[in-house]
Formats: structure tokens, C-alpha cells, sequence
């Protein structure tokens, strides 16, 4: 499941969504589980699964934004909100210049009363944006779309000077 859930970053809502596999503990999986082990265990028809996970990539891809073109649409003066969706301490020590922490307080004004321009939601590597954005999505904000590789990506394609970081968690 690792590696499927890393070449298809929204396959974990997808399964969830679809099939209430994922969720809680009693339907969960491990990452060195295989889909074909997750799919028997659950009574899913594998090819069935595929073709669903398949089908919720393509509507994942057309929420994204890659850096290339997020650059593009900057360097024509494009009013974007960009918004990080990060950690406080991971915005306040690297950022996007013109990026906003995106509090609850901020949050909440957004679903209040939707932005005009549209919204670009950052994170650190592409990881869990797609989640927020779809979640940005099933509240109105049908002009959110998510930095496909997230920060990293920018400073690995864009501006080296963003500086790159890993996580390290206990």
C-alpha cells in the first residue's frame, strides 16, 4: 500500500470514500499490505478497486497546480491566495513569499464568504494537500487548487533559494 499510496496520493480518500476501507481501526491496512490483500480481506473486487482508484486520480490531477505553471500564472500578475497549510513553525521558519498560515479563524472566513480569486493551498511535499483541497472543494471553494509536490517541489523546480527540509518525526 505504500507505494500505491505514494504514486496516488489520493487513493487513501478514495478508498475510504468509495468503500469505507481506511477509515477507522476495525478497516484499516498496513503499508507493506498489498492492494490485492486489502481488496480480498474487504470482499472488493480487485479490478474494481483499481479502476475507482484510477478514476479518482484523474479527478485528483485536475485539482492541482504544478509549480511551472503556478509560477506562470504569478509572473502575469495573477491575484492568487496562496495558503499554507502546514505547520505554524514550518511556515514561520520556510514560506513561499506571499503565502498565508492557514489558521481556523482564516479557515472559517473563507467558508464564510469565498474569496475571489482563486486559492492555492501548499504543503510540504504534495502529500496531504489534495485532501484539504477536495475538503476546500465540498465547502464551495470550487477554485482551490492544490501545488502538486508542495514546497519542495517549488525549491527543487522553481526557486532554489526556498530552502528544502525534512521531517523527522519520533
Amino acid at each position: 500500500m505504500e507505494d500505491l499510496l505514494a504514486s496516488l496520493p489520493g487513493a487513501r480518500r478514495a478508498l475510504f470514500s468509495t468503500y469505507h476501507v481506511g477509515g477507522c481501526q476495525s478497516c484499516s491496512y498496513r503499508d507493506d499490505e498489498t492492494l490485492s490483500e486489502v481488496c480480498s480481506r474487504n470482499e472488493i473486487a480487485v479490478e474494481e478497486a483499481i479502476a475507482e482508484l484510477l478514476a479518482s486520480h484523474e479527478r485528483d490531477h485536475e485539482m492541482l497546480i504544478t509549480p511551472a505553471e503556478l509560477k506562470a500564472r504569478l509572473d502575469a500578475g495573477e491575484s492568487l491566495r496562496l495558503l499554507d497549510i502546514r505547520t505554524r513553525e514550518e511556515h514561520d521558519a520556510v514560506r513561499l513569499e506571499g503565502t498565508e498560515f492557514l489558521s481556523q479563524d482564516l479557515q472559517n472566513e473563507l467558508f464564510a464568504t469565498p474569496p475571489d480569486q482563486a486559492i492555492i493551498l501548499v504543503d510540504h511535499r504534495g502529500r496531504d494537500v489534495l485532501d484539504r483541497c477536495a475538503w476546500f472543494h465540498g465547502h464551495g471553494l470550487k477554485s482551490a487548487l492544490a501545488l502538486a509536490g508542495g514546497i519542495d517541489a517549488w525549491a527543487r523546480e522553481v526557486d532554489s533559494s526556498v530552502q528544502r527540509y525534512r521531517l523527522e518525526l519520533e
